[in-house]
């Protein structure tokens, strides 16, 4: 079936003998923790085979990772969950290399500084982490492709017609397209992100994920939603046309619905029902909670663990400050001692969100006669395409550019008259975190 080196059968028993001398190694190493100079002779010994078994393991996978049934098959879908068998077959040399690398993490094998004189396994340790890598990278972006797209699609506002006065504001598509696929994506992530040696490749995903959604909920156009429309009024009766053959003496057909009972209500009118912003942010946290994250209880992916959990926190704080900002009272007349208030509730609301995501938000605050939503490109002078290229690549290009942003966009505002004065307000406030200055009166 495949055109690699071993048939399955020969791969199964491969694996199955190189594990048994696995052990064996394993037990003879620890059974000389008192003799240094007998543990040096075993490290000697095991650079040899170590090489050879890692030569054979990259021989096996090339034919398969450069198989364009590896390479070209779709993310996991509803329909097809599971990998195919190319995959599956690479994926089991992974999970070999992978109880490999346990036991040079339990025997404290080829580390960066190792007064044994192991160098040589320094250099198989990354040539197994490099298999690893190999075999979960595609796949995991293959992944990350499909979910970038259904993010994207996030920053398009949405409306539906509902029927109905009851019925309650629809989700986005995108989010009732991930209800159904993410339970499938995180199964398949779980499988692909085993070895501690795949947990930056995961980091990368969740942070990745996790930063798209941000921008695409941050820059989605306001909608501010609108009461139902009242109903007409039907006219109980109609001049008559004159092509009509009704006899004149026949009463009218209106006589008979007046008198006879309804059968049911009438239904009520059709209203807008627009998707909520904030209510799509809580979802899309929920969702990628469904994905599992980077172990914190091992200090090789603490640092991994930390930097997801805080893209996290970002997403899970942004729906409130979405409806504050959005709740913001429209009259522009409110004394300085109000706008303080207000402005100090959004600075806090936003606190773990970064301020190029809330920046955004906070604009949206809804202005008498603003005809025009305001962008932060626009402020600063760059074109959009410009502005997000450079600025919002990603979590640390955003914290890097965020403190020049902010004072040109505050320098902009002071002048410009469609925008809330909340926003000048609570804008200093964040400069003033940044820097570590007082808070402008």
């Amino acid at each position: 079936m495949y055109s690699v080196p071993l048939s399955l059968r020969s791969f199964l028993v491969f694996l199955h003998l190189n594990h048994d001398s696995l052990q064996f190694y394993r037990r003879e190493f620890r059974a000389t923790q008192e003799s240094p100079h007998l543990q040096r002779a075993i490290l000697r010994s095991l650079q040899r085979p170590l090489s050879v078994l890692l030569t054979n393991l990259s021989g096996i996978l090339l034919p398969l990772l450069s198989s364009p049934a590896f390479h070209t098959a779709p993310a996991p879908t509803v329909q097809n969950p599971n990998p195919n068998p190319t995959q599956v077959h690479a994926l089991a040399i992974a999970g070999f290399v992978e109880e490999l690398l346990e036991t040079f993490d339990a025997l404290d094998l080829g580390v960066d500084v190792d007064l044994r004189g192991d160098v040589a396994l320094k250099s198989i340790r990354d040539g197994l982490v490099s298999l690893i890598n190999r075999v979960v990278a595609p796949l995991v972006a293959s992944i990350h492709k499909e979910l970038i797209l259904i993010l994207e699609a996030l920053e398009t506002p949405n409306a539906k017609l509902i029927h109905g006065a009851k019925a309650s504001s629809p989700f986005h598509p995108s989010i009732i397209t991930l209800q159904a696929n993410m339970p499938v994506y995180a199964k398949a992530m779980a499988r692909y992100t085993t070895s501690p040696a795949s947990q930056a490749t995961l980091a990368t995903f969740l942070i990745s994920v996790v930063w798209r959604g941000l921008v695409a909920l941050a820059h989605r156009p306001y909608i501010s939603p609108s009461p139902p429309a009242s109903p007409g009024l039907t006219p109980l009766s109609s001049k008559k046309s004159r092509g009509t053959l009704t006899p004149p003496l026949t009463p009218p057909a209106s006589r008979f619905t007046m008198k006879l009972p309804p059968s049911r209500p009438p239904s009520p009118p059709a209203q807008m029902a627009v998707a909520s912003t904030a209510a799509d942010a809580r979802a899309l946290f929920d969702l990628l909670n469904l994905l599992h994250r980077p172990s914190r209880d091992k200090e090789s992916t603490r640092l991994a663990g930390e930097a997801v959990d805080d893209a996290f926190q970002g997403l899970q704080a942004l729906p409130p400050l979405l409806e504050a900002a959005h709740s913001l009272p429209s009259s522009t007349a409110d004394s300085q001692h109000r706008l303080n208030e207000l402005a100090y509730k959004l600075e806090l609301l936003a606190t773990e969100v970064p301020l190029l995501i809330a920046l955004p938000v906070v604009l949206q605050a809804p202005v008498p006669n603003q005809s025009t939503p305001v962008s932060v490109s626009g402020l600063i002078g760059l074109s959009e395409t410009e502005y997000r290229s450079q600025c919002l690549s990603g979590f640390g290009r955003a914290e890097e550019c965020a403190t020049t942003v902010a004072f040109r966009v505050l320098a902009t505002l002071r002048s410009h008259p469609g925008i809330h004065p909340v926003v000048s307000k609570w804008l200093g406030m964040e400069i003033a975190e940044a820097l570590e200055m007082p808070v402008p009166a």
